[in-house]
């Protein structure tokens, strides 16, 4: 008997966001005073030891790395989305630009306290590590990019100095353990393990 194949159908839609599914990182960068801010971001990818972050214009982490180009790349896990979340509306500059208060935005500068987490000191890097995310990255900024089709974001091209990794999630050396391993995933606003729904963030429409 021939099988038969339901062929799904379509529609063009016009999304306000596409964030399909990324890993939430949190962005650490130096301030003036040599304090700390921590910057959600869903925009990333690695290849090799070059990691590159989609940062928006406008906020404290573009303002650091421009003026100290080093940061740390903590990569959060799903245990971690209400520490995340609880930094989500707040932001690093003061005052908060225009935009972003009619967003719900509010200033922060405390955001350790604000969130919850561990600031534990990097091996070459001035910007903290947050002891809690099972995965943390020591980087320096090799460059910096505005596109020049829009001025919502910058393009950030980072290299990775040193790894930190949890030792329950390692197996053999140097080797990560995706099984013990699961990355926070924000997905349209809402946050997942690889698995089910955790919760969502404040600016969900859904």
């Amino acid at each position: 008997m021939e099988k038969m194949t339901q062929v799904p159908t379509t529609e063009i839609i016009k999304p306000k966001i596409l964030y399909y599914g990324t890993p939430v990182i949190l962005l650490n960068s130096l301030n003036e005073d040599e304090t700390v801010n921590i910057s959600p971001l869903s925009s990333s990818w690695s290849l090799g030891d070059c990691i590159i972050l989609g940062i928006g214009l406008g906020g404290k982490a573009i303002e650091n790395l421009t003026r100290h180009p080093e940061c740390v790349i903590n990569v959060a896990c799903p245990s971690l989305w209400e520490n995340v979340e609880k930094l989500a509306p707040f932001t690093g500059k003061n005052p908060v630009p225009q935009y972003k208060k009619e967003l719900g935005f509010t200033f922060e500068k405390e955001k350790y306290d604000s969130s919850g987490l561990t600031a534990a000191a990097s091996k070459t890097v001035k910007p903290t590590r947050i002891i809690e995310c099972p995965i943390q990255i020591e980087a320096r900024v090799k460059h910096i990019r505005m596109p020049d089709y829009t001025t919502d974001f910058a393009i950030v091209e980072t290299q990775v100095i040193h790894v930190h990794a949890h030792k329950d999630i390692l197996i053999r050396e140097h080797h990560i353990d995706p099984n013990k391993w699961s990355p926070l995933i924000y997905n349209f606003r809402h946050y997942f393990g690889l698995g089910n729904q955790l919760g969502k963030t404040f600016r969900s429409e859904t």
